[in-house]
């Protein structure tokens, strides 16, 4: 038991050998790792959001910021096609407050979204393409070589029925960003001119920020609304929110959000309805599937909280070591990480031995909260946004499949390798 003691201790302050700590460049994840959440109520309120479509004008859907990428779900996307939508990443404080990254970095990465947006397949049409423009048009006017032509082969690619799509970045403490939103859909009203107000259906994947955006918007909305000098009331919740996926799990009534205002052209208000959020049937890649749990889009326990540690140790190391320097040294072993962490902070079991699950529960809570830096997991450089596009061409000619028919098709990939293995053997 001293030995232990003496490893975590090293570990609190950062002994060890001279030898510079090199960090893991790839992260070996089992195959075995549950890749997929798709429930029940996530199909049912699919088909709900289908039969409903045709009374709603406007689409928002919720991105989280960590995972913009990531936590796009093609089944909405092909569900809900042919509204005007607007893309909001949440969480944005996520990205924006990271040490060494400047307000320049900022806004080449959101740049970059919007061109992804509204012509991904620019990234696929020359490498050298300047970036876009932050309405995610400078690009196609500025392109060198890319003529209108290529354009409109790139838009007839995407498909014909889909409609336009901005993009926001919001944070909930940040009520500039919840205004700036707030305008958007007064615009968007001020266009529909429907007598019964605009009916927005906001949706997203599990715990992406869906209630908690409704909610802020209703209370920024309520609060500028209040006249000067009269006392603000706090406004009460519209919609239930927590911590883990799953509070909501029907669609909401409509609530208002903006009131009808003659004078600006809005006539019957705006009024949005919220929606569960709806997980892929199948998550093809496991890495997507560890970022999706680290988040918090999936229930945790789906993915072993000791393997979801594992993994925030790769991406902290990839960011720096130091991040964690308070509970541990520099390492690439779970286990030393989290015998060192769970001693520093006293998470102990009835021996007096630290507990791996409650400390990896702990720590990424930790993350999650932004106590261990804000950094996205996802690459939204040129490079990444590209091998982006080419996976959802190829995803495109082949639709994801159902859990049972992907874990159908990698037995069967197993059996094929185990023979081929067999008979390389015998010919050896």
């Amino acid at each position: 038991m001293a030995a232990v003691v003496k490893t975590a201790a090293s570990c609190i302050a950062g002994a060890g050998s001279s030898a510079p700590f090199i960090p893991r460049r790839v992260f070996e994840a089992s195959s075995s790792i549950t890749r997929s959440y798709f429930l029940g109520h996530h199909a049912a309120a699919l088909a709900k959001m289908r039969e409903m479509l045709s009374n709603v004008g406007l689409v928002v859907e919720c991105r989280d910021s960590r995972v913009p990428l990531t936590s796009t779900n093609p089944h909405l996307e092909s569900a809900l096609a042919g509204r005007d939508r607007i893309v909001v990443y949440t969480k944005s404080y996520m990205d924006q407050e990271s040490a060494g990254r400047t307000r320049d970095w900022l806004r080449e990465r959101r740049s970059r979204l919007a061109r992804f947006h509204n012509d991904p397949f620019s990234f696929l049409a020359d490498d050298q393409t300047p970036e876009a423009g932050e309405e995610g048009e400078e690009g196609e006017r500025e392109g060198g070589g890319d003529d209108r032509r290529s354009r409109g082969r790139r838009r007839e690619q995407r498909g014909q029925d889909v409609g336009q799509t901005e993009i926001r970045f919001t944070d909930v403490a940040d009520a500039r960003s919840i205004e700036g939103l707030l305008g958007t859909l007064k615009e968007r009203a001020v266009a529909a001119q429907s007598l019964t107000g605009l009916r927005v259906l906001i949706v997203g994947m599990p715990n992406a920020g869906k209630s908690t955006l409704l909610n802020a918007l209703r209370t920024v909305s309520q609060s500028s609304s209040t006249p000067k000098g009269v006392e603000k009331r706090k406004t009460k919740k519209a919609a239930r929110t927590g911590s883990n996926p799953g509070v909501t799990r029907a669609l909401s009534t409509p609530v208002r959000v903006v009131r009808e205002d003659p004078n600006e052209g809005i006539d019957g208000g705006v009024y949005v309805i919220d929606t569960p959020g709806v997980f892929v049937p199948y998550v093809r890649d496991v890495e997507s599937m560890l970022k999706l749990a680290l988040v918090g889009c999936v229930k945790d326990g789906v993915v072993p909280a000791e393997t979801v540690a594992d993994y925030l140790l790769f991406r902290l190391n990839l960011q720096s070591p130091g991040l964690y320097s308070k509970y541990c040294r520099p390492t690439n072993d779970v286990g030393e990480f989290l015998d060192a962490t769970g001693r520093r902070i006293g998470m102990l079991d009835k021996g007096g031995e630290p507990s791996p699950e409650r400390t990896a529960d702990w720590i990424v809570w930790q993350w999650r909260n932004g106590r261990l830096g804000l950094f996205p997991l996802d690459n939204v450089e040129n490079d990444g946004l590209k091998a982006f596009v080419r996976r959802q061409q190829v995803e495109k000619e082949h639709p994801t499949m159902s859990m049972h028919q992907a874990m159908k098709k990698e037995k069967a990939e197993r059996k094929e390798k185990r023979q081929a293995a067999r008979q390389q053997a015998a010919e050896a």
